[in-house]
């Protein structure tokens, strides 16, 4: 049996005989185990494959969904927008890709932030999303998660990032570089008011954000197999000349060197989270 695909559709074959046609975007491989995932049924199982626990990217949309209460999340800033201070330009202009990715996914930023409940209580939110340009973490996505801080330190809420990026915004230079200094000082401020910060990384975690809002959680919360560090393991082991350990800058590995507090499987986020939430809660 095989799978043919061409153009929208894709044919199942056994043998000679054509089976059936079936729409393109019904199946998908998992990238660890190579097994073929129906995607209704993975949508189900919160995008975790069944045969090795593999855990594939989730949406931003469902990522909320899985942390809040119905339709409790009010998103915030929205008229955030990012601009061309530089006038940067590599294989295109960086105002062309800015369109590019807002066309692709229907959001005018990388991250999302605004206020929810999750069992009534109330906390503010942030959500990444790897697929605008990697997440990277330009002005705007500096802003609007230094402001979301803002707030919950001003009206004495939890905050809870979930991070994915490939790290600071290259098309930004050094304005991007500037929002792990805003960020941070934001934090400052909210811990000072003995306030609650909660992170949980997902699979990639990396660069300028590792560096700052992603690693200064009161705690932290990985899921498995998620990539973390500042650089990746291959400009690592270029750079440093040396093997690096196995599992190295897996949250497992990390968790086992202190960096993480835990390890938790997506179906266990949303407890979890309530869990720490109305632990925080408690203590303001």
């Amino acid at each position: 049996m095989a799978i043919f695909s061409s153009g929208k559709y894709s044919t199942l074959s056994v043998g000679k005989r054509n089976k059936m046609v079936i729409p393109d975007g019904t199946w998908i491989k998992c990238k660890k185990c190579g097994q073929t995932l129906y995607i209704n049924r993975l949508e189900d199982n919160l995008q975790v494959c069944w045969c090795c626990g593999c855990h594939l990217p989730m949406s931003v949309d469902a990522r909320i969904k899985l942390l809040t209460d119905k339709d409790s999340f009010v998103e915030e800033d929205t008229e955030l927008r990012s601009v061309d201070k530089l006038g940067f330009v590599d294989s295109k202009k960086y105002t062309d890709r800015l369109a590019e990715n807002i066309g692709k996914t229907g959001d005018s930023e990388a991250v999302r932030c605004g206020v929810a409940t999750l069992n009534g209580v109330a906390y503010s939110l942030g959500v990444m999303n790897f697929n605008f340009m990697g997440a990277s973490m330009g002005s705007v996505v500096g802003e609007r998660i230094t402001r979301m801080i803002e707030r919950a330190t001003e009206n004495r809420r939890t905050v809870v990032m979930v991070t994915a990026s490939g790290g600071a915004r290259m098309q930004e230079g050094i304005l991007s570089l500037m929002q792990m200094a805003k960020t941070s000082g934001a934090l400052a401020r909210h811990r000072e008011a003995k306030l609650g910060y909660i992170v949980i990384m997902t699979n990639p975690t990396y660069g300028g954000v590792s560096a700052s809002f992603a690693t200064l959680g009161d705690v932290i919360i990985a899921e498995p197999g998620a990539m973390i560090g500042f650089a990746g393991p291959r400009v690592v082991q270029e750079t440093t000349k040396s093997t690096l350990p196995e599992g190295f800058q897996t949250a497992e590995f990390l968790s086992a060197k202190g960096l993480i507090d835990r390890v938790v499987e997506r179906k266990n986020l949303r407890k979890e989270l309530q869990f720490l939430l109305e632990m925080f809660d408690k203590t303001v």
